[in-house]
């Protein structure tokens, strides 16, 4: 779906709030992932999204009252989308998860068919295998084809907060496993998407938060020109985003490519210690490489980004 440019104030807090309740919906989420979460609502620069962090977490702000906050079908079936999309971030549901999920639909009082749509199109991308991937070369060229495929995931990554579509945002996490499953490939590692998993948030790539902050993005850029009074908050909110994701995932893969080429053998502080500094390193690179994103963004399609996710070549 796409996020509409046009959102009442009221239906946005709505869908943001959605995305929070899904976002905090994991019953087995450690501190960590749930605190990674609170910091992304309080530093988006939205002091909505801050405000609703702290009244869902305080449990003075219902799932009732926000899902009632939505009337057309449109607005329903788009939170519902953005909530399974942010649950099913780290794989497949868990029970709580499940149990809001189901509790989300009932407020909603969505159709069967409708639900169902939605849910295999988000199944589709969010679970998609890791190891469908194109070919990797062999290990003696890994270093230098690794830099290359690095830059193109990061550009493509960039690409995608530019588009308007969920699938986009939804994306993006797929895409950044798929990247480490190469890289370790090339390096001689068979990867499973729970090892990839935990490489992620070891280094501090926060998978649900980060899919969270993508809606709340689009959702602010529709946004752009009422609050701003003209586009250029849209546009400065797109390319802050673009940035984000273009540096992250950049700085994952460069991270990736040490950790694996060492045979896995550098310890958590050390990979910790190299995500950050790499990360604005790479935030420094997004202008030089901006025209080749947006030229990307315009190459991409619905059924080029499925493409994408099924394996094709990025």
């Amino acid at each position: 779906m796409h996020i509409p440019e046009e959102t009442s104030s009221a239906v946005q807090d709505s869908l943001l709030a959605i995305c929070l309740f899904a976002a905090f919906a994991d019953g087995e989420k450690s501190e960590v992932e749930r605190e990674e979460v609170r910091r992304a609502a309080v530093d988006f620069g939205s002091e909505n999204l801050g405000i609703l962090s702290r009244k869902i977490l305080m449990r003075k702000l219902s799932l009732q009252e926000v899902a009632a906050g939505l009337e057309s079908s449109q607005d329903k079936l788009l939170a519902y989308e953005m909530a399974l999309a942010v649950c099913e971030s780290d794989g497949e549901v868990n029970a709580s998860e499940r149990e809001f999920l189901d509790e989300l639909k009932g407020l909603l009082a969505l159709k069967t068919e409708d639900a169902g749509a939605v849910e295999k199109e988000v199944d589709e991308v969010a679970l998609a295998p890791v190891s469908v991937v194109p070919p990797p070369l062999p290990v003696a060229a890994a270093g230098p084809e690794n830099g290359g495929m690095i830059l193109k995931y990061a550009i493509l990554n960039g690409a995608l907060e530019l588009l308007p579509e969920t699938l986009a945002t939804m994306a993006i996490i797929p895409m950044q496993m798929k990247m480490v499953y190469r890289i370790g490939k090339t390096h001689g590692f068979e990867l499973d998407q729970s090892h990839i998993k935990e490489f992620l948030g070891t280094i501090g790539v926060g998978m649900g938060s980060q899919v969270m902050e993508g809606f709340a993005r689009k959702l602010m850029q529709g946004f752009g020109k009422k609050l701003g009074g003209k586009m250029g908050g849209k546009v400065a909110n797109q390319l802050t985003g673009s940035a984000f994701s273009f540096a992250s995932t950049y700085a994952l893969g460069k991270v990736a490519e040490s950790y694996y080429a060492s045979g896995r053998k550098l310890d958590v502080a050390s990979i910790r210690g190299m995500f950050g500094p790499m990360r604005d390193q790479a935030e420094q690179l997004h202008g030089k490489y901006l025209p080749d994103i947006q030229a990307k963004a315009g190459e991409l399609t619905p059924s080029k980004i499925f493409s994408l996710v099924r394996g094709g070549e990025v």
